[in-house]
């Protein structure tokens, strides 16, 4: 798989400056004790799919003006506020259960600010990952460029996930709760000069080295999904498919309801 670059609207971004370490073998369903940085893989901004449109995304409008506009990458699907200055996002969602019979895989379901065209990331979510027909369950937050990190407690298929990413006073709070496993993590960092230039709700493909293979997880439905405290909706946000290089897709957005959409998982 070729090391993919970060490619902004008119512009080239370098996306990593170090390669990182190749996915280890999955843990079980709980992670493993104590937070660590994340080695295996990272969360980084969205890849624009390169080809038949170049660089710039390519824009689906359907009269009337445009309204959530349709763009592709090749490492996120879901929705993107951009166009503004952001400071909070967050969603609800039922982590999904990952079919482990397709292959290795990865696959992480996060909010953040940053990232669609900017190349700092301000996140947090879970990841579901298979591996030698074994899948396991995290949970994490990261402020890319800096590496993951994973926490501790249990993930499991069924439950059901609240993030939030809210920034204020020059700092970046990030919280994760898991409403049926009873838990609730929240870490604040302070950072400087960050762009807040979009804030999404993200299926995406973890990177180590190169794009991973995207495991097979299904239907993910997002409700209660918000943007500076609206509705997702009301952002006229960009609805983004995840597709190869070549253009075969890989995980397709619904429509936008308010808060409340889907992304349902097409191949590896």
């Amino acid at each position: 798989m070729q090391l993919r670059h970060l490619l902004a609207p008119g512009s080239a971004l370098v996306l990593m400056a170090t390669a990182f370490a190749p996915a280890a073998a999955a843990a079980t369903s709980a992670a493993v004790a104590g937070p660590a940085v994340h080695a295996a893989t990272v969360n980084a901004p969205m890849h624009h799919v390169s080809g038949q449109h170049g660089s710039v995304p390519f824009f689906i409008s359907h009269g009337g003006g445009v309204k959530h506009a349709t763009s592709t990458s090749d490492n996120w699907s879901g929705y993107a506020a951009n166009g503004s200055t952001y400071t909070s996002v967050s969603t609800t969602f039922v982590q999904p259960s990952v079919d482990c019979s397709q292959g290795d895989g990865y696959s992480s379901f996060w909010v953040g600010l940053d990232g669609y065209s900017s190349s700092s990331v301000e996140q947090t979510g879970t990841e579901a990952d298979c591996s030698g027909g074994q899948a396991s369950y995290s949970a994490w937050y990261e402020m890319y460029p800096a590496n993951p990190v994973t926490y501790s407690n249990t993930v499991q298929p069924g439950d059901t996930i609240t993030e939030t990413v809210k920034y204020a006073s020059g700092a970046y709070t990030l919280t994760l709760k898991d409403s049926t496993e009873g838990w609730t993590k929240t870490v604040t960092k302070k950072e400087s000069g960050l762009a807040r230039s979009s804030a999404e709700v993200i299926a995406e493909a973890p990177y180590s080295g190169g794009v991973l293979p995207l495991d097979d997880f299904g239907t993910v439905n997002f409700s209660n999904s918000t943007v500076n405290g609206s509705n997702l909706a009301s952002t006229n946000p960009t609805g983004i498919n995840m597709v190869s290089d070549s253009g075969t897709p890989e995980a397709t957005i619904s429509s936008l309801n308010g808060g409340a959409f889907s992304i349902t998982w097409n191949s590896l």
